[in-house]
């Protein structure tokens, strides 16, 4: 089976019969947090019960950290399978979409049957997404996904022209679900956040997840959030009713209290992401984005990643992006001794090739 994302950490050690470096994968660098893991301990004692199907303290939880009514927010097991239901839920006939983009945009309208456009973002302005998307949003579109910062080139959306295009969408009765899973590592994530928008924007959806900020990947847990509980209803309609298991639930909530490990994982990667970028620059690689917690850039050595996977690190390979080719990475920013060894192996691997 051909895999489509990063953060293939078994087939390393399948091959290699040691543990990688990962890269390939936005995770949080300092993993799992420590309360967490004492949530998921101590939830072990009732996961003999089912999961409660509406997430209900969840939903509270969070609802007051986002300053969001807890009804709008819908739950799931990680942002992909709300991404799937939203699919399932709407049954759209006609998309738009970013390319490059996440993957799973794509994946989940395929399965629906949706006939997809592809605004296709220009390298020569480095990917940036521009106002010339306005003129594809026509009321023969059904819906939109963006992210913001955009996956994988890591690129921002301005705010005066995501505002334009909501209202477009508005205007033209377009579903805009817009992906804000990298939202919590931007120097201001309030202020490039349309959470204040929701309420007179029931045909916006904002996508996010405990994914990447709180490193809860293999946890599995995201949400959704829109005003119109007519469309929330639906999505928990759209697939099986214990969507989030009890023991993702209590990291969840416990997390949103853990100011202390989102201020250290802040600090660091905004440190890391400089240090990174600067030693890419001085290996001769062109940093093209880095607006959240991984840096996208193209490389003079079109095999890289399979060099780095040599020397034990994953990162990774964006050819498989639609509107990209070889040459493509992205890497994720990890703990300052990772980003050196890297940094180590990428100069070796440029002076080899030079």
């Amino acid at each position: 089976m051909s895999l489509i994302h990063g953060g293939d950490v078994e087939g390393f050690v399948r091959d290699f019969g040691r543990e990688p470096v990962d890269f390939s994968a936005n995770c949080n660098p300092l993993g799992l947090p420590e309360s967490a893991k004492r949530a998921v301990i101590e939830s072990l004692d009732t996961a003999d019960r089912y999961p409660d199907p509406l997430s209900r303290r969840l939903r509270e939880t969070l609802g007051g950290h986002l300053d969001v009514a807890p009804e709008s927010i819908f739950c799931a097991a990680g942002a992909a399978e709300v991404i799937f239901r939203i699919a399932a839920a709407t049954g759209p006939k006609h998309a738009l979409l970013l390319a490059p983009g996440f993957a799973e945009y794509e994946l989940a309208l395929r399965s629906v049957g949706c006939d997809i456009d592809f605004h296709y973002l220009s390298p020569e302005n480095d990917f940036v997404l521009t106002d010339s998307l306005l003129d594809e949003i026509r009321d023969d579109i059904d819906i939109i996904f963006l992210c913001n910062p955009n996956n994988p080139t890591a690129q921002l959306i301005e705010q005066e022209l995501l505002l334009r295009i909501l209202a477009r969408c508005r205007e033209m009765g377009v579903l805009l679900v817009l992906d804000e899973c990298f939202n919590g590592f931007l120097d201001d994530p309030d202020a490039r956040s349309l959470r204040p928008f929701l309420t007179e924007n029931p045909n916006l959806v904002i996508l996010g997840a405990f994914t990447k900020l709180y490193g809860m990947a293999g946890l599995r847990l995201g949400y959704c959030l829109n005003s119109d509980l007519g469309l929330i209803e639906a999505l928990e309609r759209a697939g099986q009713p214990w969507c989030v298991s009890s023991v993702a639930s209590a990291a969840g909530i416990a997390v949103l209290d853990d100011s202390e490990y989102l201020e250290r994982s802040l600090k660091l990667i905004g440190e890391e992401r400089v240090f990174l970028i600067e030693g890419l620059e001085r290996c001769g690689i062109r940093v093209i984005g880095s607006g959240a917690n991984f840096i996208f850039f193209r490389s003079p050595v079109p095999e890289l990643g399979r060099l780095c996977r040599e020397r034990g690190f994953l990162i990774r390979d964006c050819s498989n992006y639609r509107g990209l080719g070889k040459g493509y990475y992205r890497i994720a920013v990890r703990t300052h001794d990772e980003n050196l060894k890297l940094l180590e192996a990428l100069s070796q691997i440029m002076k080899a090739r030079a």
